[in-house]
């Protein structure tokens, strides 16, 4: 048996490995975006109402986020491969049940089910990475290329859905998810190690999850529901506090009651990974958000369609592509800490550009400018995040960490995507009687942007009091471990702990 773990490690190659996380990534990040440009077609050909409709995207933000940390420590006791197969496979068959769907309740239970292989995909993904090439160079070059994926494509998702949607139909931006899951499944089968469980004797903190899952699926619901209920109604007070109530009960339980706890509290005390993770929320925040309210603005002010407006997010893309990518050479050169602040500091300014936008602007000075300004600011931090996120972390509590950024990420921009729609929505309802629909959007949009460059500089100031100067020490374990392991088990150890070997 140990035999042929070591053949198929010996098998797994580094570039097999990063296609396959790739692809997965990929299609995770692609579909947080994508439907959005095909939402008014949806509405006309299922017969959605305006409340109903925004199910479409809120069903799968909704278990995405919730289920994260489950999904990242189901990885780690399971095996990173097994957990990223069933991940695929229920977000192909759910893709191609979504885009058959014949009325709402189908496609949002469709999308619904969607985010839970998205949550299981996108931690395992991630562990699968880290824990396949060695720290340094090349570990650095696969999270540039993994940060360029996860950037771009939720940015070409826009771009994607709006060709999908005018050259062919709405169901296809569906649809098109099921030939990438399939094409994953095939990578991971053949370039992932098949060893990697940790101890499969233990059990999940069940108890933990279900707190965890309420809790941050009850506040992402209390916050959707804002756009509806005013953030003073009793549903959403009550929702807020029920969420709250759940959330407190959840760390209370990890840190005091859990056997096998679903996140070790004392992970959040470790200044690298607690830092990197608020870090990624202001960020997360800000990407959301501009894509969402930027659209908005070229749409409903400027009077692009829906391809246009797709089309007009090109120079985001390629700015937060070429900006992780290049991340890779300045690593060699600054530490991550240099890195998040001069980044914040210039996607601060970009985002404060954007809050300028006037309601008779011009794509090149109003858009152009400051998406390009934004992007080669926030661009080259998703991989220093990355890095820091998982530094001094136990390779086999890899999914644990990486589950704890993917939810920073998936639950920072639902959040921020509430708050800020509230933001936008007041101040659009304040302005002036005499100003135009326009003028009142543009003022709304702006408030929105201004709030983001305020966010950036937060983020800024994280890194500057928060994340450590020099490399963070491996957490302690429990039984006294530096690799943050529970304890001795010799038949625990993961191949996938190994750095890959070139075929």
């Amino acid at each position: 048996m140990y035999e042929n773990s070591a053949r198929e490690e010996r098998a797994v190659s580094p570039g097999g490995v990063l296609w396959t996380v790739s692809v997965a990534q990929l299609m995770v990040s692609l579909d947080v975006s994508v439907v959005n440009v095909a939402l008014p077609s949806m509405r006309t050909a299922l017969g959605f109402d305006d409340s109903g409709l925004s199910w479409v995207v809120n069903a799968y933000t909704l278990t995405f986020g919730g289920l994260l940390l489950l999904g990242g420590r189901a990885a780690d006791r399971f095996g990173r491969r097994p957990l990223l197969l069933i991940g695929l496979a229920l977000f192909g068959i759910t893709s191609l049940l979504g885009g058959l769907a014949q009325d709402p309740g189908q496609l949002i239970a469709a999308r619904a089910v969607q985010g839970v292989g998205a949550a299981l995909i996108a931690p395992a993904a991630l562990a699968v990475l880290t824990t396949s090439f060695p720290a340094g160079p090349q570990r650095g070059k696969a999270l540039g290329v993994y940060s360029a994926v996860t950037a771009g494509g939720a940015a070409v998702g826009v771009v994607v859905g709006g060709l999908l949607t005018e050259y062919i139909n709405w169901r296809w931006v569906m649809l098109v998810n099921v030939p990438m899951a399939l094409a994953g499944m095939w990578l991971a089968r053949r370039h992932v190690a098949a060893a990697g469980a940790g101890d499969t004797a233990r059990k999940l903190d069940v108890v933990g999850a279900i707190l965890a899952t309420l809790g941050t699926s009850l506040l992402v619901f209390a916050l959707v529901r804002t756009e509806t209920e005013s953030w003073g109604s009793a549903s959403t007070i009550g929702g807020l506090a029920v969420a709250a109530v759940l959330l407190t009960g959840f760390f209370v339980y990890e840190g005091t009651a859990a056997k096998e706890p679903l996140l070790r509290l004392r992970v959040l005390t470790h200044r690298s990974v607690a830092g990197a993770n608020l870090y990624m929320m202001m960020v997360s925040i800000t990407i959301f958000t501009s894509f969402y309210f930027v659209s908005l603005y070229l749409q409903q002010v400027l009077g692009f369609g829906a391809l246009s407006a797709g089309l007009a997010f090109l120079p985001f893309c390629l700015g937060l592509v070429v900006g992780s990518l290049y991340a890779v050479k300045l690593l060699a050169r600054f530490s991550p800490r240099q890195l998040l602040i001069v980044g914040g500091i210039i996607g601060a300014a970009g985002m404060y550009w954007f809050s300028l936008i006037r309601p008779t602007g011009t794509f090149q000075v109003d858009v152009l400018g400051p998406s390009l300004v934004t992007s080669f600011g926030i661009g080259p931090l998703l991989v220093p995040i990355a890095n820091a996120a998982t530094a001094g972390v136990a390779p086999n509590e890899a999914g644990m960490a990486s589950g704890l950024l993917n939810s920073a990420r998936q639950l920072g921009g639902s959040i921020g995507l509430a708050a800020m729609s509230t933001v936008a929505a007041a101040a659009t309802s304040n302005g002036p009687a005499t100003d135009s629909a326009a003028a009142r959007l543009t003022e709304g949009y702006g408030r929105v942007f201004a709030s983001n460059s305020g966010l950036l500089v937060f983020a800024v100031l994280v890194a500057v009091f928060l994340l450590p100067r020099t490399s963070p020490s491996p957490l302690p374990g429990p039984a006294g471990r530096k690799d943050g392991g529970p304890g001795p088990h010799p038949r625990s150890r993961s191949t996938e702990a190994t750095p890959a070997k070139r075929s």
